[in-house]
This record gives C-alpha cells, sequence and structure tokens, in this order.
C-alpha cells in the first residue's frame, strides 16, 4: 500500500495541494515568436516543471488548440499563433488571469 504521501506537504496524494498553490503563484509570460519562413510559435514561460506537470499540461493545450506542441526546458512551445485561446485555457486550468501576460 504505497498510495504514497507528498514529499512537499506531507498529505496523501489524493489530497495533495502542492499543484493548486503552485498555480496560483506561477507569473506565466505567453508570447509569440516567428520562427523561420514565417512560421510562428506560441511560448508559454515561467511555468516552475517541479510543482507543475508539463507534459500533461502539454497534452491538455495541444489537444484543445488542435495543434502540435512541445515541452523545452521549463517551456511550451506551440504551433502557430493562439495568444489569446492559451491565456482562456489556462484560466480554466486554475491559472489565475492576473498572473498571466
Amino acid at each position: 500500500m504505497n498510495g504514497g504521501i507528498c514529499p512537499t506537504c506531507g498529505l496523501p496524494k489524493e489530497l495533495c495541494i502542492c499543484e493548486e498553490v503552485a498555480k496560483e503563484q506561477q507569473r506565466i509570460t505567453v508570447k509569440i515568436n516567428r520562427r523561420r519562413y514565417g512560421k510562428e510559435v506560441t511560448i508559454i514561460d515561467g511555468l516552475d516543471p517541479v510543482d507543475i506537470d508539463l507534459n500533461e499540461l502539454t497534452k491538455f493545450l495541444k489537444g484543445k488548440l488542435a495543434c502540435g506542441g512541445t515541452v523545452k526546458g521549463s517551456s511550451i512551445e506551440l504551433q502557430g499563433n493562439h495568444l489569446e485561446r492559451v491565456k482562456e485555457l489556462l484560466t480554466q486550468k486554475g491559472y489565475k488571469l492576473d498572473n498571466i501576460s
């Protein structure tokens, strides 16, 4: 029965609130970069990969936006210009709109 206890908060994994607290404290920057041949890439930066599962968040965003993307370091790169939609989707996931620029 190694259901586990969160090493950060000490609560059982089912009751762990670490990710919720981390979502409120993140200062997220969403910007557009232009790559070669005029391709645009939406970059979401400022996320802490220790507190938040970036692969899960990337999978959610790629599914909702119907685009490709990847995790590079502590940032998420999505193919295309999705500036406004990304802000809406991040607020749906629990991030504060005030902390997203």
